[in-house]
């Protein structure tokens, strides 16, 4: 074996001899062969204050480890050919370990064996098993080395883990009779763990077979005062009830008289059975509870349950609209972590008085969260309805009748078992509706509730209830009650909290309990953690609690083709996106795109939403933290795929944002001249005759289009969208969106060499300086924008850039200069048959005119303006003209012709100038 980490942490052939390398590799051994964050490293070696350099120690320690790793006996570096186990993987590093290499992969599968076997009544094969187990621990788990948050909740775990398994290979011992040889053991443990109950039921039971009665009872009264003492509680039932059965010699506890096994296993969602249930750890030498009452195999209830009224009501209904005894399903399906299995366990117990016959989950996956046979899930159904027909001591024997084999036979016998009984049984975590239909065939009389991350919509005649993300109060009431006072003293950044987990259940707790282990973090240190997209399920992380493997299931429950959708889609646009998103990422034709989207939707990995309006179109959106799933799996599985997705959807909205932006102003865009033509995306369809509605559905859209664009060094794609939004940015007043989209494609021209986009980007800049009124910046860049343009070629775009030019210096009070600008722009735009630059020159013209008092000329001027916009087809500046010249004339007719050079200037379609300047000669 070559690590180890039950025990002193220790690796063969050579050991780092430093401790931060040592807690480094053994932060990667627990998790192995999984990418653990320099983030969740760094906050290992050095907590919540690490160093400056802290990123640079880190890779130093990786270093250190990779030569340890490569090493031979003698300390000399193996060959470069040698394979290093320990990888760079974004955002960290992974550790690669075959299981026989590492002691805890061969105590978990010792321990599963050893479990399978108990559970199968083999206790010579389970206490062989999980004596093996217990024979790889060398002292506490993770020793010798500093312990941050990740090992020290990795230590707590593992030396649980450990006490398990020592109390059920002590249970399987006591099964074969071993009591008299376990008694030494058994006091020496019950002294070194006073407060474990289940030792010292073990320990009282091999006692009272011994012989010892009075030495059992000395031991309970021990137990309990111990638990007074330091916990100020009674003994729990099984210990109490052991002693008043011990009190009575209960014929029962002896080694061949055990009792009926009616009683009831308390166990997690997985349906593992805890103390006083068949394989836990109380079961074999306390020999169980009589209980004449119903089989019920429930978890216990959460017991900080919070939220979700308005859901249990409506379950509490459903189940109780019809009498008992007719076969009912209420299907509880959401998505992974929305706890749907809670909600489940809570109806179960709060409905005892309607199922009078008993009440049993049954997990429909298996430990290593694979779907479970449906002759599977049958069997356990059987063999927890078992206590009516056959006694404990009868199932400890061959006498024991073996279960059916075959399916056909299971479902008849489970039909025979269940019938007439007035029962409740939770069908936990589904994968499919053909897994469950054999299931609910043979539960006729039964009421079944059942849950999946799948919507299962092909079952028929069954109640539907979806559970989808708390609300914001419920969220923060849920942080408060698992967080502590820390939660509740900073409800700001709990609320920021909340909405960084995205409201869902179980990252909500994993955030709580995360907090509540780490004394030395504060809720708005966990906040600062979260918000980076890249590190958050990393940080929602905690022992065996992990966001990121519970949802990652729920991707591996799809085929290829649908994980395939989801990394992809993972690259969309935030909030949401339309149908034709999905149809450019995919490269796929709309009806494809369309199952596909679908598909997901039915998993509960993505969401289809309708904005309000019958007729409002459908769209999709992720889940924040199925998104952040979605980039992590695509970077992990297939990076290269991402960057030839983001190209077609960035052309997608290049196509689509220069239709739009066509109908809104005809020839305003400089590089509209490089379009291309997207398959399966119709513009005519997806933009249809409302092209302003399309940009403010998708503005969000096009500004991440264009970061991503940049991101993939899509440098003429980035520009071309940018300058495609324009037009909207600034009939919208999206200043902040206008000036980081261009900003980037600036960036993108100049490393591209394009003198044109450059050109085009600077006069699209300076018109958002002329906006924000930063005039002087406005025509620096207009002149810049025009020196490049006539460097080009493009001498109409040039004419451009001087009557914008000319605005500015309009809107500074020079009107002698604008004219003239004005006049030079016409004189350029006329030639190069640029009708639309004519248009913008004309309306300066009659701008100056107006402010000189040259009335007559300035309505000219405007009604050559309106038919060159006419000839251009912008009816946006034919009507500026038409609106223009009727303002004036009005003017003129009140008899105050004076007063017109001081009127407020409309001097584009829709942007005023309340407060000219004082006209001056000046030039510019």
């Amino acid at each position: 074996m070559r690590y180890r980490v039950l025990g002193p942490v220790h690796m063969t052939p050579r050991m780092p001899s430093a401790a931060k390398p040592r807690a480094v590799l053994a932060t990667l051994l627990v998790q192995r062969n999984t990418v653990v964050s320099t983030h969740t490293l760094i906050d290992e070696l050095w907590g919540a204050q690490p160093p400056r350099t802290a990123t640079t120690t880190l890779q130093v320690y990786v270093s250190q480890l990779r030569k340890a790793l490569l090493a031979g006996p003698d300390g000399t570096v193996a060959e470069t050919g040698a394979e290093q186990p320990l990888l760079t993987r974004p955002p960290g590093y992974l550790m690669r370990a075959d299981a026989a290499e590492l002691d805890l992969a061969v105590f978990e599968s010792l321990r599963a064996e050893g479990r399978a076997a108990y559970g199968r009544h083999e206790y010579e094969a389970a206490s062989r098993a999980l004596g093996r187990a217990l024979g790889l621990w060398t002292g506490p788990a993770l020793s010798g080395i500093p312990h941050g948050p990740t090992l020290e909740t990795s230590a707590i775990r593992l030396n649980e883990l450990r006490a398990e398994v020592l109390e059920q290979r002590i249970s399987a011992d006591l099964r074969l009779g071993l009591h008299q040889e376990l008694v030494g053991e058994l006091m020496a443990l019950a002294h070194e763990h006073p407060l474990r109950e289940t030792l010292h039921c073990h320990l009282m039971v091999a006692l009272y077979r011994s012989g010892r009665q009075s030495d059992a009872l000395h031991v309970y009264q021990r137990a309990r005062r111990s638990l007074v003492d330091e916990l100020g509680v009674e003994p729990g039932p099984v210990l109490s009830r052991l002693q008043e059965r011990i009190l009575a010699s209960d014929p029962s506890l002896a080694r061949h008289g055990e009792p009926e096994r009616r009683l009831v296993p308390v166990g997690g969602s997985g349906g593992r059975p805890a103390a006083g249930a068949p394989g836990g750890p109380a079961d074999g030498p306390a020999g169980g509870v009589r209980d004449a009452g119903p089989t019920v195999w429930l978890p216990p209830a959460v017991a900080d349950f919070t939220g979700r009224e308005d859901q249990l009501a409506l379950g509490e209904r459903l189940l109780g609209d019809e009498p008992a005894g007719r076969n009912r399903v209420l299907v509880l399906s959401g998505r992974a972590g929305a706890g749907k299995t809670a909600l489940a366990v809570r109806l179960a117990h709060g409905a005892a008085d309607r199922f009078p016959d008993g009440r049993i989950l049954v997990t429909l996956r298996d430990a290593g969260g694979r779907a479970v046979e449906p002759r599977t899930a049958m069997a356990t159904l059987l063999r927890r309805l078992r206590g009516p027909q056959a006694t404990a001591a009868e199932e400890d024997t061959a006498a024991a009748p073996p279960l059916p084999s075959s399916e056909a036979e299971l479902a008849e016998l489970l039909h025979r078992r269940a019938e007439g009984r007035r029962m409740l049984v939770v069908l936990d975590d589904a994968v499919s509706e053909a897994q469950v239909r054999p299931v609910l065939s043979a539960l006729p009389d039964s009421t079944v509730i059942l849950t999946s991350r799948q919507v299962l919509g092909a079952l028929e005649s069954v109640r539907r209830l979806t559970l989808d993300v708390l609300s914001a109060p419920e969220a923060e009431a849920l942080l408060a009650a698992c967080g502590g006072e820390r939660m509740r003293d900073e409800p700001e950044a709990a609320a920021e909290i909340a909405r960084l987990c995205g409201r869902l259940p179980l990252a909500l707790r994993v955030a709580a309990a995360g907090l509540a282990a780490r004394p030395h973090w504060t809720a708005a240190g966990l906040a600062r953690r979260l918000r980076d997209e890249r590190t958050r399920l990393a940080t929602l992380a905690l022992g065996d609690l992990d966001v990121r493997g519970t949802l990652l299931t729920a991707y591996h429950d799809v085929d290829e083709e649908a994980r395939h959708a989801f990394r992809l889609l993972g690259l969309a646009p935030l909030p949401d996106f339309a149908p034709w998103t999905a149809t450019a990422l995919l490269g796929a034709d709309p009806a494809r795109a369309e199952r596909l989207t679908e598909r997901l939707v039915q998993a509960h990995l993505l969401e289809a939403r309708r904005r309000p309006g019958r007729l409002a179109p459908v769209r999709y959106g992720f889940h924040a933290l199925l998104r952040s799933l979605a980039l992590d799996v695509s970077a992990e599985e297939s990076p290269q795929e991402g960057t030839a997705a983001v190209a077609r959807l960035c052309r997608a909205y290049l196509a689509l944002a220069r239709h739009a932006d066509a109908q809104l102003a005809p020839g305003r865009d400089r590089l509209a001249h490089e379009a291309e033509p997207v398959a399966g995306i119709s513009p005519e369809e997806v933009v249809g005759g409302a092209p302003l509605r399309w940009f403010q559905e998708e503005s969000a859209g096009l500004s991440e289009a264009v970061r991503q664009a940049h991101a993939a060094g899509l440098w003429r794609l980035c520009c071309a969208l940018a300058s495609a939004a324009a037009g909207y940015y600034e009939a919208g007043a999206l200043w902040d969106a206008w000036e980081s989209t261009h900003d980037l494609a600036l960036d993108a021209a100049r490393r591209s060499g394009d003198v044109h986009a450059e050109a085009v980007i600077l006069r699209s800049l300076g018109d958002l300086s002329w906006q924000r009124h930063r005039t002087a910046q406005a025509v620096d860049r207009y002149h810049l924008a025009w020196h490049l343009f006539v460097r080009h070629g493009d001498r109409a775009a040039a004419g451009r850039c001087l009557s914008a030019e000319a605005d500015a210096l309009l809107a500074m009070g020079h009107v002698g200069g604008a004219g003239r600008g004005y006049a030079r722009a016409l004189s350029v735009s006329r030639p190069a048959g640029d009708v639309r630059g004519a248009a913008e020159s004309l309306r300066g013209l009659a701008l100056v005119a107006q402010r000189e008092g040259r009335h007559e000329e300035a309505l000219a001027r405007l009604a050559e303006c309106e038919s060159a916009a006419r000839s251009a087809g912008d009816h946006r500046w034919s009507e500026y003209a038409r609106r223009t010249a009727f303002a004036l004339r009005t003017a003129l007719g009140s008899g105050r012709p004076a007063a017109v050079a001081s009127i407020p200037l409309e001097v584009r379609p829709g942007v005023w100038l309340f407060h000219p300047a004082q006209p001056t000669r000046r030039a510019a």
